[in-house]
């Protein structure tokens, strides 16, 4: 059994931590009766790793599971309320609806960077405000309200959470691949390589590393969960770099 699944010899939830998680409950509308496994969802691997005695498992199986949910959640939001959309519309908006940025946006508004468990190095590294561990933690708590409830509660509470930026973007905006390779053919310069340069983490919690080139050249770096979200990432970053003069 992997270490990231709650035992019963889960630790107690204090008093004031259980206040703490049931404001979280009720921001998320779901009264959650399983406070170790939502705790487990805002426990990072660096905390378990450091205090195995308060935390017998971390978020990254809740994680792999969350991630299926919200991406069924969004699909379906957006199957209806743009129901005459093409597929490639449908992607791009999906793709710009469960991106890094968005869910820690929404993890923001949960207030999920104050509950984080983290070790010492993620502490100081300022790990209650990055992106990738909100999203992280946001696509695990809503797993734990699946495991807490069924199929039916998680999509509700997803969708409802996801709702508020199905606007947010026109479509594609954080397609960044595409407009990158817009603006390099703009000048003549042909069309960017990504190459994946290293990977870290356990099979189901990875962290893909990818690198963007033109002619030869590194133009950015970027990281991401998969490897389509890493390319996004550099692509982003090597797009604010060429268009920055034009900005300026």
């Amino acid at each position: 059994m992997s270490s990231a699944v709650v035992r019963p010899s889960s630790p107690p939830v204090s008093s004031e931590l259980q206040g703490a998680l049931a404001a979280l409950g009720r921001a998320l509308d779901h009264d959650t009766k399983n406070l170790p496994l939502l705790l487990q969802a805002l426990t990072h691997r660096s905390f378990a790793n450091e205090r195995p005695d308060l935390a017998p498992g971390h978020n990254e199986t809740l994680e792999f599971l969350g991630d299926s949910v919200v991406g069924l959640a969004a699909a379906m939001l957006l199957r209806k309320t743009f129901p005459d959309a093409r597929e490639g519309e449908m992607t791009r908006r999906r793709a710009d609806l469960v991106c890094e940025r968005t869910l820690a946006k929404i993890a923001e508004t949960l207030e999920l960077g104050p509950l984080l468990r983290l070790g010492k190095g993620e502490e100081k590294s300022g790990g209650r405000t990055k992106a990738r561990l909100l999203a992280s933690a946001l696509e695990a708590t809503i797993a734990a309200v699946l495991l807490d409830a069924d199929v039916d509660t998680a999509l509700r509470v997803a969708t409802r959470l996801l709702e508020p930026h199905l606007g947010a973007m026109a479509p594609g905006e954080g397609d960044f691949k595409s407009r990158v390779q817009e603006h390099l053919q703009a000048e003549g310069r042909g069309t960017p390589r990504y190459e994946l340069v290293a990977q870290e983490g356990p099979e189901h919690a990875r962290t893909f590393f990818v690198a963007i080139q033109i002619e030869g050249i590194e133009l950015a770096r970027g990281e991401g969960k998969s490897k389509l979200e890493a390319e996004q990432s550099a692509a982003r970053v090597a797009y604010e770099s060429l268009t920055a003069s034009t900005r300026s």
